[in-house]
This record gives C-alpha cells, sequence and structure tokens, in this order.
C-alpha cells in the first residue's frame, strides 16, 4: 500500500472511546511531524455498564441511546471535515466487549451510522495506555520501577515498567462500576458498604503478589477520570496537561469524605464541576481502590497522569503504524520474562529468534506478510521450547497451550493464538484443519500460521548443535531451490542434517526446496 499524503501534510482526525458510563470523542489535528493538537472534547453519558454488569447484556434503549450519540457526533465530525474511515476510530471496551448481545449492539451501530467499532480486549488497551503514557514515564525517570494503574468502569489495569520497558501488564475484573452494583443488591448502609467494597478490592489486590512484590521503591501513576477529579481538589492550580502529585495521605482523607456522601450529595456539593450522576457513582469505588493499592504498595504519593485511552490512540494515528519497533521491543521484553519463568534455554531462544528474523526479512518476496508477523514469528521463536518446563513428551503442544494461556504485554487473544500455533508447529506434524485453534482461523492466516512456522522450522535447525555456531545468513532463491548461505561455519554436518528433517513443511508451503552452504554469494 502507498505512504497516505498524510505524512507531508497536517490532517485532522477523530477518536470515540464507547465506555462504561459514556462516550467521549476527541478531535485533533497532527501535522507533519506527527505533533498531536487537541481541538476539543466531548463527552455523553450512556450508561452501557450498568446493563452489561447486572444484567448480563446491553438494553436496547440503551443502544438507542448510544446510536443517537454517535450521529450527533458524526454532525461534529463534518463541520471538522473527518470523513475518511482511515481519519476516524471507533473502539468499546469492557461493557461492550463482555455484553452477550455484543455482535447485536455492533450491527446496530454500524445499521444505523455507517460507523464501525472495535471492541478492544485488554491486552490492546494495554497497549494503547502505554503509547499515550510512555513520554510521561520517560519524564519519571528509570531509577525505580513504575506502576501505571487505571481502574475503569468494568476493569482495573495494571502495567510494571523497568528500564523502560514492560515487564508485566494484566487486566483485573474489578471496576468502579461493578463494585458499586455488587454493593447496592445487599442495601447496606454507607460503613458496611465500604467494608464490602474494601473485601473485594483486596481479593483481587491479593493477586498482585507474585508480579508486585510490596517493599520495593517504586513510583504508582495513576490514570482516569476519577483520579484526575480528586487532583482539581488536592492540588493548587491543577493542570491536566502537567499532571501533578499527591500524597496517599490526602487520598485517603477525600476519599473518606466521598464515600460518606449520599449520591445526591456528591452531585450537589460539586455542582459546579457539572459532575453527572454516573460520575458520582464510579468516584468513591474508584478512588477507595486507588487508595488501596497504594497502601498495599506502600507508595506515599500518586503521580497522577491527564492522559486517557483516546490520547494513546491518537499517538498510534499520528504514528501511523500500530507495530513500530518500540513497540515490538516491549512485547519481547514481556516475552523473556514469560520464557524465564518457564526456565528456557535463552541462548538457544534468543539464536533461534534472531535467525528467524533474518530469514523473514530475507524472503519478505516470498511470505510477502506484513511487518507484525515478524513479531509474532519473534515472540514463538523465543517460547518454542517453553513445553519443556511441562514434559518432554508433545512438548510442542504443551508450548502452543502456555502460551495461548498466558497474559503477554501487546498481544490480542487473536495475535496470541496466532503466536502459539506457530510454535506448536515448529516440530512434528504439519498443520491439520483438525488441530485445535488452527481450525479457527480465517484463509489467511492459516496460510500466514504455515509460513512462519516452516520460517520457524528452518530457523532452529540452524542452530542444531546450539552452540549458536552462524550468526550471518544470505538467502539465494535459485529456480526451486533456496541457497541459505552463512561464512560462519566450517562444519554445517549438524544443521545439514537437521535441514533435512525439518524443511518439509518450507518445500509444501513455499515450493522451494533448501540447500545450506559455508560459501557466500560474494
Amino acid at each position: 500500500m502507498p505512504a497516505k499524503d498524510s505524512r507531508t501534510m497536517q490532517r485532522t482526525v477523530a477518536v470515540i472511546d464507547i465506555g462504561t458510563t459514556s462516550v467521549r470523542m476527541a478531535i485533533a489535528e497532527i501535522n507533519a511531524t506527527g505533533a498531536i493538537q487537541i481541538l476539543e472534547h466531548l463527552s455523553q453519558a450512556v450508561n452501557l455498564g450498568k446493563d452489561t454488569f447486572t444484567r448480563g447484556r446491553i438494553h436496547r434503549n440503551t443502544i438507542e441511546e448510544c446510536v443517537q450519540v454517535l450521529r450527533s457526533y458524526q454532525q461534529i465530525l463534518g463541520e471538522y471535515g473527518i470523513d475518511s474511515p482511515e481519519d476516524l476510530r471507533v473502539i468499546a471496551t469492557s461493557a461492550v466487549r463482555e455484553a452477550t448481545n455484543r455482535l447485536a449492539f455492533l450491527d446496530r451501530i454500524y445499521i444505523a451510522t455507517g460507523i464501525n467499532v472495535e471492541p478492544m480486549d485488554e491486552a490492546e488497551i494495554s497497549r494503547i495506555t502505554y503509547l499515550g503514557i510512555q513520554s510521561e514515564l520517560e519524564r519519571l525517570g528509570t531509577a525505580t520501577d513504575t506502576i501505571v494503574c487505571e481502574v475503569g468502569g468494568g476493569s482495573t489495569e495494571l502495567l510494571l515498567v523497568r528500564d523502560n520497558y514492560v515487564q508485566f501488564s494484566h487486566t483485573y475484573n474489578l471496576g468502579s462500576l461493578r463494585l458499586r452494583k455488587a454493593v447496592d443488591t445487599y442495601n447496606a448502609p454507607i460503613v458496611q458498604s465500604r467494608q464490602l467494597m474494601e473485601s473485594q478490592i483486596q481479593r483481587t489486590i491479593d493477586l498482585f503478589h507474585e508480579h508486585l512484590p510490596v517493599g520495593e521503591q517504586r513510583h504508582l501513576v495513576a490514570l482516569g477520570g476519577d483520579m484526575r477529579f480528586a487532583a482539581g481538589q488536592l492540588i493548587d492550580n491543577w493542570n491536566i496537561s502537567d499532571g501533578g502529585v499527591i500524597s496517599t495521605d490526602a487520598l485517603e482523607e477525600f476519599t473518606n469524605d466521598i464515600l460518606q456522601m449520599s449520591l445526591d450529595n456528591i452531585v450537589q456539593n460539586y455542582e459546579l464541576l457539572r459532575i453527572t450522576h454516573q460520575e458520582a457513582e464510579t468516584l468513591g469505588p474508584a478512588l477507595l481502590t486507588y487508595l488501596c493499592i497504594a497502601k498495599h504498595l506502600q507508595v506515599k504519593e500518586i503521580h497522577i497522569s491527564g492522559i486517557n485511552l483516546r490520547d494513546g490512540l491518537l499517538q498510534e494515528m499520528a504514528l501511523e503504524e500500530a507495530w513500530s519497533k518500540e513497540f515490538q521491543n516491549q512485547i519481547i521484553g514481556s516475552v523473556l520474562e514469560l520464557g524465564r519463568q518457564y526456565e528456557f534455554d535463552e541462548s538457544h531462544a534468543q539464536q533461534v529468534a534472531t535467525l528467524a528474523r533474518q530469514l523473514f526479512h530475507q524472503l519478505q518476496s516470498q511470505h510477502a506478510l506484513e511487518p507484525r508477523f515478524e513479531t509474532f514469528l519473534q515472540v514463538a521463536a523465543l517460547l518454542h521450547e517453553i513445553g519443556l518446563f511441562v514434559s518432554n513428551r508433545s512438548y510442542h503442544k504443551h508450548t502452543m497451550y502456555l502460551i495461548n494461556n498466558s497474559e503477554l504485554f501487546g498481544l490480542g487473544k487473536t495475535n496470541l493464538l496466532l503466536t502459539a500455533l506457530i510454535a506448536r508447529y515448529h516440530r512434528r506434524a504439519t498443520p491439520q484443519p483438525k488441530h485445535t485453534g488452527y481450525a479457527m482461523l480465517d484463509r489467511d492466516h492459516r496460510v500466514a500460521v504455515s509460513k512462519l512456522a516452516a520460517i520457524l522450522r528452518i530457523a532452529v535447525a540452524l542452530d542444531a548443535s546450539r552452540h549458536q555456531n552462524i550468526h550471518t545468513i544470505e538467502c539465494i532463491p535459485k529456480g526451486e531451490t533456496l541457497i541459505i548461505s552463512t561464512p560462519d561455519a566450517a562444519d554445517l554436518s549438524l544443521e545439514q542434517l537437521a535441514l533435512q528433517q525439518s524443511s518439509d513443511l518450507f518445500e509444501e508451503t513455499f515450493g522451494m526446496k533448501i540447500l545450506l552452504s559455508n560459501t557466500t554469494s560474494d
């Protein structure tokens, strides 16, 4: 696809976030250098979360409310001249993603407005969140770990960043609106309601221990409108663009005050700030969740960021490349952590990944895959043997299971499955329609798995000795033969044998036999 003119000219774009309690839109200008200038923010309350988290599905009336909001936004988009699908991105989070009638919701929105809504899974949201806040994290420095936390209406997202690399990311099924709805079913007095919420919050915090041990020096960065609201009350001259810092003690005092008010009192007390009833519902539970997390992590202060999901989406549109080299490096950081957890042979894994990347680039004209598939191949190469942690027997199947059931930063469910299948087929049987997972893929993804698994098999064979002897390769297509030449090793007998045993999938997929040579084309 040719490069877009927008790389050399200013463009006006918009992003819409269909969230738990509201539908929000940001309109911005992106100049030729990628700098973003926000032109307008809009937000309209639509309580999808109340439907999903109490009934499990979105009520018809709520769907029509969303339709009306999006139609009104379309009129504004027209005024800004935003009429190309490439300049508009519309996403939905947990309230839509978890609804049993989410497909009916998406179809109704499309029929009524022509807008294609993308339900984002947890890994995608983590990736976009990091993209938005990356510059702020760099300003904080890398001397200590940084934990990024956002408590939404339906879930709580945590990122652990160390030395500018994401070490851990997870989305927990704990949200402010979920907490509110769960407590409301008891119709309990204020004091008991707080105890019920703290009990639920603590059950989630108990899951933190493995990845977020207490007692270590670290920063805590809080995202989300509820904490920005608190910052506006607790920080003099609060500026959302600059962010700010509040003490955990100050947050506790403010949270106590909020939790002692009724929802009507919150709305009345902050009438000048135009806080809605829906926002009042989530304010107390969200602040309490942040407070409990801060206390658990033993931090004395909390950094409040003005960044939100829409900022990350705009940043991605400015980059015009979702799978940037920086993002790929972030994924690899969490992959290595997973590999170490399963005691993989790191030297061999790194060598196979390096060879696989060289093969991917040199065989571009043969496989014709997008750059993002290089990341899937590299992850599969690094993790292809983690199934040995479970058993030597059929370990490739164990590898697939472990990858597919892990939570790797930035890889959503579909991409995780693709990666798991690539790793699964690095040995033994070739892809078959009856195989679990493979049959679920569409044709393009099935073909991609076959191509990448074939390349991975060659990369594994090229380190058959596990001595990392081969560092540089050159792929030379000659008719129906692919010559892989390397100047690194004089004796390639072990690799030659491994290639003979592993090249069948490559031959079937690309129609080329492989010849390994220790001479170069020069």
